[in-house]
């Protein structure tokens, strides 16, 4: 019998066996992405624990935050109470579980809020050479005073809440933002394909949005995780000092504030909030750290 007279090993009725290469390359991509950027992938996953805690808050927290029991007040961390009781009796692990929420609105709201407004001043002054100058002394004039001070010295002037020290942290660090996009737009305006887009007619919007946009975003991401993890900081130092959210909402700058006092005896109300301050900006710097690398061309052909 010949070759071509065998019989064939599969029906002709039958459908085809699924092909197993493509689920196997996409475990192997995975797998070398794991390998060559471990700092994302942890970064990642921690901020992912945490975005989930302050979600999921209502069901993970024993009891409302604000809710007094003077009865038991400064009770050590036990089964009842995991992290303890503060000097009014409220349960310090659903206060530090709600505070997550505080740190992390705080946090992405002043990230996305200083790349948007320091992107789009960026680029003005970069491409609009008579606003430059001045636009750039104004910058100037806010960077030469530290971020700290001038979000204290911006609260000192408005009511305490959590939108309030959104807005004062954005104002102390935009300036930053928009001198590191007028910089990229300054080299980007001389490359030819800008030069051709402005000699064919293309309108000053089409031409930001469609070549400067595009090549400043991947310094614009790293620079928001660093910027959101130093917005968490600050928003926990103006709680501490009393300028930042209301006594009343929880966060984690209020309630180290509230247990200073009693550091020496009762240590336990400063220690938990402040390890959860600690992971989440350890986390985030470790996601903008691991951006940088990945984003970097010539940290990439190292690699």
């Amino acid at each position: 019998m010949s070759v071509t007279s065998l019989p064939s090993a599969m029906p002709s009725g039958a459908a085809p066996l699924p092909d197993v290469l493509p689920p196997v390359r996409q475990r192997g991509r995975v797998m070398t992405f794991v390998v060559r950027h471990p700092t994302i992938v942890a970064g990642g996953t921690l901020v992912g624990i945490m975005v989930l805690i302050a979600i999921l808050a209502p069901w993970l927290g024993t009891v409302d935050p604000t809710a007094l029991a003077p009865a038991k007040r400064l009770r050590a961390p036990s089964a009842q109470y995991w992290f303890g009781t503060d000097m009014l009796g409220r349960d310090i692990y659903s206060r530090v579980i709600y505070g997550t929420r505080v740190s992390l609105i705080v946090g992405f709201s002043v990230a996305f809020c200083t790349a948007a407004i320091g992107a789009f001043v960026g680029c003005i002054s970069g491409f609009v050479r008579p606003l430059d100058a001045v636009v750039m002394r104004v910058m100037d004039g806010l960077m030469s005073i530290p971020p700290l001070l001038l979000a204290i010295a911006l609260m000192a002037l408005t009511r305490a809440s959590v939108h309030n020290v959104v807005i004062a942290i954005t104002v102390a660090e935009f300036p930053r933002v928009a001198r590191l996009v007028r910089g990229i737009v300054l080299s980007l305006r001389e490359e030819p394909y800008v030069e051709a887009a402005i000699a064919s007619g293309t309108r000053l919007p089409s031409i930001i949005w469609r070549h400067i946009l595009p090549n400043t975003l991947a310094p614009l991401m790293v620079t928001a995780t660093f910027i959101c993890a130093s917005a968490m900081i600050t928003e926990a130092i103006l709680s501490f000092i009393g300028a930042g959210t209301p006594p009343i909402i929880p966060s984690w700058g209020n309630i180290m504030a509230e247990g200073r006092a009693l550091w020496q005896v009762k240590s336990y109300i400063v220690f938990f909030p402040a390890v959860f301050l600690s992971v989440t900006v350890l986390a985030v710097n470790m996601l903008g750290d691991g951006l940088r690398d990945a984003l970097d061309p010539r940290l990439a052909k190292r690699l």
